[in-house]
């Protein structure tokens, strides 16, 4: 029997025996603001202007539209901000803004030996959990620093993708756990919100296989939506499984392995483990498009010469973007389909000499010349790249001009990797060219000052700048991107 959670239960030696989910809600419960240091706050400050430019630039998207008719439809007051104006519930704020940070598909990410996470994916539950507490931009910063560490500390333990799941699983974990932080649960309450909140949010692998659907960029939200749900239940009183990990039939049982993290280690330090990208495209497109884009600008090379493209890449990268197990990428028509497909983006590189929003929209992964060429791009999976990862990432482009040229570029790591990291000027930079349609120049300047204050500022006064940035594109867009 499952009991549920109260106080530490005992060994028959009368030490205390705490469950999996009670350390992960006591760390939570145990971080503080002196555990950030000068360092770390900087790496948050800059990946948290990084998800506030992923989501201003994905306000157009039609999905975001159908949101708000939703909310209309399910009226929820509350004081929550949706980015782009509008309040909402907590929950209903959480599911809309973390849609938003993932939907351009240029969001942080953290790589394991089983898969990886997008830590930025509890960006919008926590920035609401945050705002309906009333919290201190330190505040929040602590949070997300715990959200951080739970889930990445989880993808570090446990090969969720390699065993058929999604990262949403961790993301209920660390999403309860930090949204409870901010709204003031007792670790125990935490303890139960984390119980809750995951053992109904299972998620499937089969969410990244072909046809992708819309949902892969929308499940994170849910998951945020119903963690922050949970949080409340839990805060009345409900408990849920203290099993959740190691009792029958709980996450060790599903993955078939024990799971070891150190939860007793108090550390809030692995977004210096984080990676930001420069492309609209999966993580492991980050190296592939570097390379293509370097052998394009450096040989003067125009799409129509193009003859043939070979790209070789990990397994990995093969698997879940190049036609390998998770489905054939020959013919995309959406842009949940092109973000994750190698093939369209090489074209759509070659073609457009960039690959940003503007590449992901419909008309354009439709169009002919972008069908073309992705139809002589072959993706092959290589032995020593898969042997290198997580430590690396790295592509092998070779390109076949019809002017009998063969152009080859072999890409380690990229800018914006572990190597060689994104600093605080290239992510303002990114920031810019994301958000110039939606914020005027004074809006925007605003918003990175407010960042860069951000733990000696009440977070209310990001929620104010936030909702008044337009929520279609207003003003004219003259970045060329992040070269």
């Amino acid at each position: 029997m499952i009991h549920p959670i109260s106080e530490p239960s005992l060994h028959s030696q009368g030490e205390p025996m705490r469950s999996a989910v009670e350390r992960i809600a006591a760390f939570a419960a145990a971080a503080r603001p002196a555990q950030l240091t000068n360092g770390v706050r900087h790496l948050f400050k800059r990946n948290i202007l990084d998800s506030l430019g992923c989501a201003i630039a994905a306000l157009a998207g039609q999905p975001f539209h159908a949101l708000r008719e939703q909310f209309e439809e399910y009226r929820a007051p509350g004081r929550c901000t949706l980015i782009g104006g509008g309040k909402t519930s907590a929950d209903q704020a959480a599911l809309f803004n973390s849609g938003l940070v993932r939907y351009v598909d240029l969001l942080d990410s953290y790589m394991a030996s089983g898969g990886l996470c997008h830590p930025s994916d509890n960006f919008g539950t926590v920035l609401a959990a945050a705002e309906q507490a009333g919290a201190s931009g330190e505040e929040f910063m602590l949070a997300l620093a715990v959200a951080y560490e739970i889930q990445c500390r989880f993808s570090a333990a446990v090969p969720v993708m390699a065993k058929g799941f999604n990262h949403a699983t961790q993301l209920a974990i660390s999403a309860a756990a930090s949204s409870g932080k901010l709204l003031g649960l007792s670790a125990v309450e935490i303890a139960n919100a984390i119980a809750i909140a995951t053992v109904d949010n299972v998620s499937l692998a089969c969410i990244h296989a072909e046809p992708v659907s819309e949902w892969k960029g929308f499940s994170p939200g849910m998951t945020g939506m119903r963690a922050i749900y949970a949080v409340s239940l839990a805060r009345r009183g409900f408990t849920g499984p203290s099993g959740l990990f190691e009792g029958p039939d709980g996450l060790e049982r599903m993955f078939g392995l024990p799971i070891r993290a150190d939860w007793e280690d108090p550390s809030l330090e692995i977004v210096s483990q984080t990676v930001l990208k420069k492309y609209c495209s999966l993580i492991h497109g980050q190296p592939v498009l570097e390379a293509v884009l370097d052998l394009k600008r450096g040989n003067d090379l125009v799409a129509a010469n193009v003859e043939h493209v070979r790209c070789d890449v990990f397994q990995g990268a093969f698997d879940f973007a190049g036609g390998g197990r998770l489905g054939s990428k020959d013919h995309p028509q959406a842009k949940e389909q092109a973000d994750y497909n190698l093939k369209y983006l090489i074209a759509a590189a070659l073609l457009d000499d960039q690959v940003g929003p503007a590449q992901l929209q419909p008309a354009r992964i439709q169009a002919p010349d972008a069908q073309a060429l992705l139809a002589r791009v072959d993706v092959r999976p290589d032995e020593q790249f898969t042997a290198r990862y997580p430590r690396e990432l790295s592509a092998r482009i070779t390109i076949h001009t019809k002017d009998q040229r063969i152009l080859m570029k072999e890409q380690v790591g990229y800018e914006g990797g572990l190597t060689n990291p994104m600093s605080w000027d290239r992510t303002v930079e990114k920031f810019q060219w994301l958000s110039e349609p939606f914020a005027d120049d004074d809006l925007r300047s605003r918003l990175i000052e407010t960042v860069q204050q951000l733990d000696g500022r009440p977070v209310s006064d990001l929620m104010k700048l936030l909702s008044q940035v337009r929520p279609a594109a207003a003003f004219p867009a003259t970045h060329r991107g992040i070269q």
